[in-house]
């Protein structure tokens, strides 16, 4: 069985990182969607909030599992016994990052490849933090994450600096 994790903060989930789950499932036997914490992000979900949204938004997916790991990859990828890393990939910028880390994880896991699978034109845009930003302005982010999810995510980042703002006045 070929398994390879897809690592991610997903906070929120997006169409962009749905994409990349449903292409790698075509791909592999098995993909692990995996939440994973940064510590220098602080997040707006929490890890269980967050797997929560990708096993709904993932459940038409019948090879894609679910986790969520605080540590580093390398060492999950080991224990789960994945045959590699899924990346995706927008811009340049992501690259120079993303080729930093994968070749960290070949020294800390040689047994496992980093594969980069690039977003496709209409999600090349399109991150979290953008996501969050729009929502919190009151902005309409239907067109950014699946719709299952649209709902929990307006719920607790909608308003969320107009109520700050009011806050500090």
């Amino acid at each position: 069985m070929r398994k390879v994790i897809y690592p991610g903060s997903f906070d929120p989930v997006t169409l962009g990182h749905l994409d990349i789950i449903t292409r790698a499932s075509g791909l592999f036997d098995e993909v692990i969607a995996l939440v994973s914490s940064n510590p220098m992000k602080q997040p707006s979900f929490t890890a269980q909030e967050r797997a929560a949204m990708l096993v709904k938004c993932t459940a038409h997916l019948p090879n894609v599992k679910v986790d969520s790991h605080l540590g580093l990859l390398a060492d999950y990828v080991r224990s789960a016994g994945a045959v590699g890393i899924v990346k995706g990939l927008r811009a340049m910028s992501d690259f120079e990052y993303e080729f930093q880390m994968a070749l960290t994880n070949k020294k800390l896991v040689p047994e496992a490849e980093t594969l980069f699978l690039t977003t496709t034109a209409e999600n090349m845009y399109l991150n979290s933090s953008l996501v969050k930003q729009v929502a919190a302005f009151d902005g309409d982010i239907s067109a950014f994450v699946p719709p299952e999810l649209l709902a929990d995510i307006r719920l607790r980042l909608q308003g969320k600096f107009r109520n700050q703002i009011s806050a500090d006045t």
